[in-house]
């Protein structure tokens, strides 16, 4: 009884840790995109994509600041999330839009005089679009989403084994191309084409690099001190491999395990701690599906 009440309150610690945890990134991913569309995109009237676009096609027509239009057309989207994603995406994207719509409301307000690479609209697109790429990224990364196409993009995802990045830059091509009919110059539409690819191409860049996998194979003649301390403090599985040294004849015992890269450290440290003279094989893989990794998508 005491053991499974350890347990749970070992649970809810380490479920609160990561709800904080994604949450700070979320708000991370937020200040980047919001640095990058206010301070280098709307002043040099470059155009993004996904609602911000949109927001930003209105704002160069209208003055209409853009955090009503953002705020109205991810309602709508919202809703939509709402039913496919499921609640606990869509809350964490409901902080988002409302937190990302205050901060522009305060970076547009501080930055209206503030004219960053004007003589330099090509190093604008690269900085704005890497600022966004990531900003949307560390949203993704922590199972959120800073709306609009962020949202098309996460519903596709669910289904089908296509990038984040993909099918932000397909909805995201017409958007810009529109913005033409305001700005009436092409050159700011192929910078917005270039922001765009430097945007998709951070994206991808921060999401997958998150969730890269790699793979062991371990032997150690203290295999099970190795493999239980594995099984405890990584919550990672091991498999047990039997085998046979060529040179010694010796039967031998092997690990295999497959883990979070940003894990094989911690398992290196287990290692080193354990049995130094460990032989250990380390190789990334392409990717891994199962509990505790991807789901397998397939049409």
């Amino acid at each position: 009884m005491e053991a499974e009440k350890k347990e749970e309150v070992t649970f809810g610690k380490q479920y609160r840790y990561r709800m904080v945890r994604d949450y700070l990134t979320i708000t991370l991913g937020i200040l980047l995109y919001g640095i990058g569309w206010t301070v280098f995109l709307l002043p040099n009237e470059i155009t993004t994509g996904g609602v911000p676009g949109i927001a930003s096609v209105v704002y160069f027509a209208t003055g209409l600041p853009v955090k009503y239009v953002y705020f109205c057309l991810n309602f709508i989207l919202l809703l939509v999330a709402l039913k496919i994603l499921g609640f606990r995406f869509c809350l964490k994207t409901i902080f988002s839009v409302f937190t990302l719509t205050f901060f522009l409301s305060v970076t547009q307000e501080y930055t209206k005089d503030l004219t960053l690479l004007q003589d330099q609209p090509f190093m604008a697109c690269i900085l704005g679009g890497s600022f966004c790429g990531a900003g949307i990224g560390c949203a993704f990364s922590a199972n959120g989403s800073l709306g609009g196409t962020d949202i098309i993009a996460a519903i596709v995802n669910k289904y089908r084994e296509i990038t984040f990045g993909t099918v932000m830059l397909v909805c995201d091509l017409i958007i810009i191309t529109s913005s033409y009919f305001v700005l009436l110059d092409w050159e700011k539409v192929l910078y917005g084409y270039v922001t765009l690819f430097v945007s998709s191409f951070a994206v991808d860049r921060v999401v997958y690099s998150a969730r890269q996998s790699v793979q062991f194979f371990i032997i150690s003649s203290k295999y099970m001190e190795i493999g239980q301390h594995i099984n405890k403090d990584l919550h990672r599985g091991v498999t047990f491999i039997d085998g046979t040294g060529c040179y010694t004849g010796a039967e031998v015992k092997m690990m295999f395990v497959l883990a979070k890269r940003r894990e094989s450290e911690i398992i290196f440290h287990l290692i080193k701690e354990i049995d130094p003279d460990a032989f250990v094989s380390q190789s990334a893989v392409i990717g891994v599906y199962g509990k505790g990794f991807d789901h397998i998508k397939v049409k």
